[in-house]
């Protein structure tokens, strides 16, 4: 029987890159075997889709949950963004402020993520924080402090150090090290 690869969901930015953060993690998480999993879009998204994607010989492939044009089951416009191999489609076209609504695909980016990492963002992100503490998932911030997620929860664990982002992402998957 084969074992599925762990995925991890990295939220954050969809107009802010953020680079060196999410590119560090991208390139981490692909020569770890595991799945990466965004929502599709620009920003953080695709920089963390890039730097993953261009990971030679990974066993892991770059996921996307993507919003729709309204309720019509057409992406909206930007998405997905050229990195995602596999894009998973939905009539769902909530996002932002409205990210913790029942139309919003981001209820399928926290619950499909065995783990996830926050990187700098607004609405969007932060709607996916309460998603994430919600439905009981692991999550950390990979902020330089929690203000780069407006109202940020105090209980996300907050660091700007890349090794303890690794091993809460580790411990989260079950990873030895």
């Amino acid at each position: 029987m084969m074992s599925r690869l762990p995925i991890v969901g990295v939220m954050g930015s969809g107009v802010v890159e953020h680079t060196r953060r999410a590119a560090c993690l991208g390139r981490w998480l692909a020569e770890q075997g595991v799945h990466l999993l965004t929502g599709g879009g620009g920003g953080v998204m695709a920089a963390v889709s890039k730097a993953f994607y261009e990971v030679p010989d990974r066993r892991g492939l770059v996921l996307a949950v993507l919003p729709s044009a309204e309720t019509s089951g057409v992406p909206k416009a930007g998405y997905p963004n050229e990195w995602v191999e596999i894009p998973i489609l939905t009539h769902l076209p909530l996002s932002g402020e409205s990210g913790t609504q029942p139309l919003s695909r981001n209820h399928i980016n926290v619950l499909t993520s065995d783990v996830i990492v926050a990187l700098p963002g607004s609405a969007g992100t932060a709607s996916e924080v309460m998603l994430a503490l919600s439905y009981r998932r692991p999550i950390v911030g990979f902020l330089n402090s929690a203000e780069e997620i407006p109202g940020l929860p105090r209980q996300v664990p907050v660091h700007s150090d890349f090794a303890k982002v690794r091993r809460f992402v580790k411990d989260g998957i079950g990873m030895s090290s």
